[in-house]
């Protein structure tokens, strides 16, 4: 049994090898107790440890919401799998449905998120775009800085599969401290491949240290010429729309298009390394800062007067801003809440006094001194 020294940690290597600066060195490799190899941690993606995936719900575990949402399209938004948002420019005439779909040919993976076209369009209008989404707040990105004007180099990867070959773009965009894009095409096969994006260090970048949206990664699976008339550039670049994703196909060209997409991570360094698994009960609060949904018996309180209920309700995480709220009674009912006396469905006319750590009090008609409850959905994307 031999003895890898990394700065002053020792770990012992009996499996069939590591991999240092891309080289696998195997058990009886890395010399001997008295002159062992020493692997520093700046030789790993920049002494980058712990908790190195940006990206949150990458392994497609968590949908909230749901898990299928069909004739998608028409407009932006979160439909199914957490944090992952699509945005459109131009309507196209193109619908597609949205999955959480099952993985049981990729070794690590349960879930990837499927979009397939239900509706093709073959007339592209110039500012057509269809484009699968993650926003990401500032205070998420510190660790990309290496001053305060300076990115370090960042890797994106993530796996995938079509119906057919594909040729898709990814991009990384900054779009609040300072504008910049960079982008890359890939080939998509029809069998799970891992597809890596690294961009290298920039200067005049500013990364602001807030809950505001400083960053997006986009995949570009649809879009007209005024984002494809240009050239891809895999270096931070000013805004330029035609650069952000020449080159590629389109989703909407046959229903028989399908895409999967799973395993997403972006991380500091210029080497994709294995993707990093979050236990579900950690992604899921991870998610929860975001959107929280409970509908029926979550949160209660008693009405003091006659247009108002004092609710004791906490949001299981701190949300990133004081969410937008929708109430739902015991049934389900959207406006809502139940009283518990008998279960009867009463309007909640607004919320007052929320927070993004949970809700104070309820408006609207009530019986003073009477309890009720109610369930909520809570929204507070980027």
């Amino acid at each position: 049994m031999s003895t890898l020294t990394v700065g002053t940690i020792s770990e012992k290597v009996t499996d069939a090898g590591v991999a240092v600066d891309g080289v696998t060195l195997k058990d009886g490799e890395l010399g001997t107790t008295a002159s062992p190899v020493a692997i520093h941690s700046t030789s790993l993606n920049g002494g980058q440890f712990g908790r190195k995936n940006i990206i949150i719900n990458g392994a497609m575990q968590i949908a909230q919401r749901a898990t299928s949402a069909t004739d998608k399209g028409a407009s932006d938004g979160y439909f199914t799998l957490d944090r992952f948002k699509t945005s459109n420019g131009t309507t196209s005439a193109g619908r597609y449905t949205m999955s959480q779909s099952t993985v049981t040919d990729l070794e690590g993976f349960s879930n990837a998120l499927k979009i397939d076209c239900t509706t093709a369009d073959t007339s592209i209008d110039a500012g057509e775009a269809l484009i699968l989404q993650q926003n990401i707040e500032g205070f998420n990105l510190q660790q990309l800085k290496a001053t305060s004007t300076t990115t370090r180099a960042m890797t994106l990867s993530f796996y995938a599969k079509s119906n057919a070959s594909r040729a898709i773009a990814t991009e990384l965009r900054f779009s609040n401290g300072t504008n910049r894009q960079a982008s890359k095409l890939h080939t998509i096969g029809t069998s799970w491949a891992r597809y890596t994006f690294t961009v290298p260090s920039a200067s005049s970048m500013q990364i602001d240290n807030d809950n505001s949206n400083e960053m997006q990664i986009n995949f570009w699976i649809h879009g007209g010429s005024t984002f494809t008339g240009g050239t891809l550039s895999a270096t931070f670049e000013a805004p330029n729309n035609a650069n952000r994703a020449a080159g590629i196909g389109s989703i909407f060209a046959s229903t028989d298009n399908t895409l999967e997409i799973t395993g997403v991570q972006l991380e500091v360094g210029s080497v994709a390394t294995p993707f990093e698994h979050r236990s579900f009960g950690e992604e899921l609060g991870l998610c929860q800062r975001y959107y929280f949904e409970n509908v029926g018996k979550n949160f209660g309180g008693i009405a003091p007067e006659t247009n108002r209920v004092l609710v004791d309700g906490l949001f299981p995480q701190r949300m990133r801003t004081s969410p937008t709220l929708t109430a739902f009674s015991n049934d389900g009912t959207t406006g809502k809440c139940s009283r518990s006396l008998d279960n009867s469905n009463i309007t909640v006319t607004s919320f007052n006094g929320q927070s993004a750590d949970g809700i104070h009090q309820i408006l609207g008609t009530f019986v003073q001194n009477a309890g009720y409850y109610l369930g909520v959905k809570a929204d507070a994307e980027l």
